[in-house]
């Protein structure tokens, strides 16, 4: 019965938060979506299908390819290596920066969600979004992995050094912050503002999302949707991001850390 309720908002709900845009509102705000994800995850996504086609033409089945989601950046050298990844996840939160500063430019960054007004309620909503998601994407990701449709994810290939475990939360952190600031809060946001029906933004979202995870194969695209999905239509009625960085980053910190413990010592693990 909630299922039901949820598809026929998401189906009639119409964009009713923004006054009328005129033609060349409408237009610059399109070129303003195209030029964000051009530098960010849209390009991350073209660059993920490219990746797909090719572990798909290379003579090994999927399953039986690799791709490493942390891996050194100068290996046998510790200290340099620990100043490229900073610089790295720091380039990475360039096009959240960008995202805040085109929708305060427009008075409209309050309509994300992201700020400290709600903490407890945030970080429940998100910790149950994590334990929810977090398990039945990992059992999809066996499941995926086990159907040779997705490539052996390997979370973590960092050197054994102290600040192996800081730049894996950081990292998890990056990634919550970026997926879910672009694009759950800023996309959808900005497609609301163009009058596109909810249905649609979700399907956008979701498949926006599920496409820079194609270089861990169809069940990394496929898992992502799903989530993307969720995360969507959660944003849509709460107006929040918060909860969903919260969950992604708890999410993705998991995931990295377990995956450091747990590699070597489990069958179960690949």
């Amino acid at each position: 019965r909630s299922s039901s309720r949820t598809v026929a908002w998401l189906r009639l709900t119409r964009p009713d938060d923004s006054p009328d845009l005129t033609h060349r509102d409408r237009v610059l705000l399109r070129w303003e979506i195209v030029a964000l994800f051009a530098v960010s995850l849209g390009a991350s996504g073209v660059s993920a299908f490219v990746s797909l086609i090719g572990s798909l033409t290379a003579h090994h089945s999927l399953a039986s390819q690799s791709v490493v989601l942390n891996g050194s950046q100068a290996p046998g050298r510790p200290l340099l290596d620990l100043f490229l990844q900073l610089v790295s996840l720091a380039s990475g939160l360039a096009p959240v920066f960008l995202a805040f500063y085109l929708l305060a430019r427009a008075g409209e960054v309050s309509k994300i969600g992201v700020d400290r007004s709600q903490p407890l309620r945030d970080l429940a909503r998100g910790g149950g979004l994590a334990a929810l998601i977090g398990g039945t994407g990992l059992g999809l990701y066996f499941i995926a992995y086990k159907s040779g449709i997705a490539l052996n994810i390997v979370a973590e290939s960092l050197p054994a050094v102290w600040w192996r475990i800081p730049v894996l939360l950081l990292s998890a952190l990056q990634n919550g912050l970026l997926e879910e600031v672009v694009v759950t809060g800023y996309l959808l946001t900005r497609l609301r503002k163009l009058g596109v029906r909810p249905a649609y933004a979700v399907a956008i979202s979701a498949t926006l999302r599920g496409s820079y995870h194609l270089y861990q194969g169809f069940g990394g695209f496929a898992g992502n949707a799903a989530m993307g999905i969720i995360f969507a239509v959660l944003f849509l009625r709460w107006r929040r991001a918060t909860p969903m960085i919260i969950a992604h980053t708890l999410i993705d910190a998991v995931a990295f850390i377990g995956y450091l413990l747990l590699v070597g010592h489990v069958s179960w693990l690949p």
